[in-house]
């Protein structure tokens, strides 16, 4: 005899009615997933742990294999043990949304982190967003104004833009995140700090940010010491709350410190289910994560509101071909390079122009700017190519005339790429020092 249920879906096909919820019971802990039966929850669901002594904790499924769920807890998993009940709290994952959110510091569940009531909000999406049809997308065709000379100069960037700064660490990265953050010409900032250092999360907003600069900023943070699953929801909530505010017209500047720290959650969690590790340690579920997040920004349908994406790329151990450097290279639309030898120099801040590009500069500049830009980046080339030659006197000056054009700019390039981090030089003042520069 069939049940409500079947007799309903069998009439009515597309209508499905849910099975009445139940409590599993966690059966084992392995690393960092706890696994429980008797339950079915879909992969996203937001379950709780309820522990003999009433330790409760909160955990997502991640995976499942025949009849075992696989649970990732937000928290540390310490006070619940094998028995221990666990029920579904929600079955999909929702984030509130509003203008509340401006000028607050909030985690990857949207708790507040800043010690202030949590921010109320009336409308609701989905973490995971919606995907833009690529024919519905605006073009890309007006000129961000970063307020950082060696970007407005050589490497312009247009609103809608998703651009990587690659660099080692320690050379710089947050010192030009942080300039990027105050300087940049846009309606709304959303700021992700995705597993990096605990103090760094308050120096950012402190130092870089300020009370102006939070007004109209959102901040998202989730350091390393958090769960690898709290890490990549914060990293969600950082796109879906950028894509909220490009909906509403708005040109947002979305910031995520760092995409290859995102690939290490999604790394933690992939080998903790079982996948099989690939490209230096990476599953494959990293690098179909990455092009996804990336995919996110841009411009909205038909031009409505843009999300301009900075994404900070660690190098590991200085190496540019890392598998997540090489992937961001390929999926973003540009990529600054941060040279350590420039830092150790004193240069900051550290653009290399060698290897960096912006791949729109020639659908934003005119002929006569995108020539000058791009005159700029061959004499800096070109130096740098025969710097041994130079330093050692090996060099015969009218052996090449571009070298010995590139010799006599060369201090004052320098000191048109150097900037202080608590100066913004706007795109016009930009233009005409490059003028000057280049008409010696």
């Amino acid at each position: 005899m069939m049940d409500f249920a079947q007799v309903v879906e069998q009439r009515v096909p597309h209508l499905r009615v849910p099975p009445p919820e139940r409590t599993g019971t966690l059966v084992r802990l392995v690393g960092l997933t706890l696994e429980t039966r008797g339950i079915m929850a879909p992969v996203g669901a937001c379950c709780e742990v309820v522990g003999q002594h009433g330790h409760r904790i909160e955990a997502e499924v991640v995976g499942f294999n025949d009849k075992t769920l696989f649970l990732m807890p937000f928290t540390d998993p310490v006070g619940v043990g094998p028995g221990d009940m666990v029920r579904i709290l929600h079955r999909s994952s929702q984030v509130a949304l509003g203008p509340a959110l401006l000028g607050r510091v909030i985690d990857g569940r949207g708790q507040p982190l800043d010690g202030k009531p949590a921010p109320v909000c009336e409308e609701s999406l989905a973490l995971m967003g919606r995907p833009l049809n690529p024919m519905e997308r605006g073009p890309i065709e007006h000129v961000l104004d970063v307020g950082v000379k060696a970007i407005n100069g050589v490497l312009t960037v247009g609103q809608g833009q998703r651009i990587g700064l690659v660099a080692g660490s320690g050379v710089g990265k947050s010192v030009l995140l942080g300039m990027l953050t105050r300087f940049t010409k846009a309606d709304i900032v959303v700021i992700g700090l995705i597993g990096e250092r605990g103090r760094e999360v308050q120096a950012f907003i402190q130092e870089s940010l300020g009370e102006e600069g939070l007004a109209k900023s959102v901040v998202i943070a989730a350091p390393a010491n958090v769960s690898p699953v709290m890490r990549l929801k914060a990293t969600h909530m950082t796109h879906v709350i950028a894509e909220y505010f490009r909906d509403q017209g708005m040109n947002v500047l979305m910031l995520c410190d760092s995409l290859t720290r995102v690939a290490h959650a999604q790394r933690e969690i992939g080998l903790a289910i079982g996948e099989p590790p690939t490209a230096k340690g990476y599953p494959p579920s990293v690098f179909a994560l990455l092009p996804n997040l990336i995919e996110r920004g841009g411009v909205g349908r038909h031009g409505h509101g843009s999300i301009t994406a900075i994404y900070t790329v660690l190098a590991e151990g200085d190496d540019a071909n890392d598998p997540i450097v090489d992937i961001a290279r390929a999926s973003l639309d540009g990529q600054v390079m941060l040279s350590r030898k420039l830092a150790d120099a004193a240069h900051y801040p550290a653009i290399d122009l060698t290897g960096s590009i912006s791949r729109l500069m020639q659908s934003l500049l005119g002929p006569e700017d995108l020539k000058m830009s791009n005159r700029l980046r061959r004499l800096w080339t070109l130096y740098q190519q025969n710097l041994d030659l130079i330093q050692v006197g090996a060099y015969e000056r009218g052996s090449n005339p571009e070298v010995d054009e590139a010799i006599q700019l060369h201090d004052r390039i320098v000191n048109f790429l150097r900037q202080d981090m608590n100066r913004g030089e706007d795109y016009e003042s930009t233009r005409q020092q490059l003028r000057q520069l280049m008409a010696h």
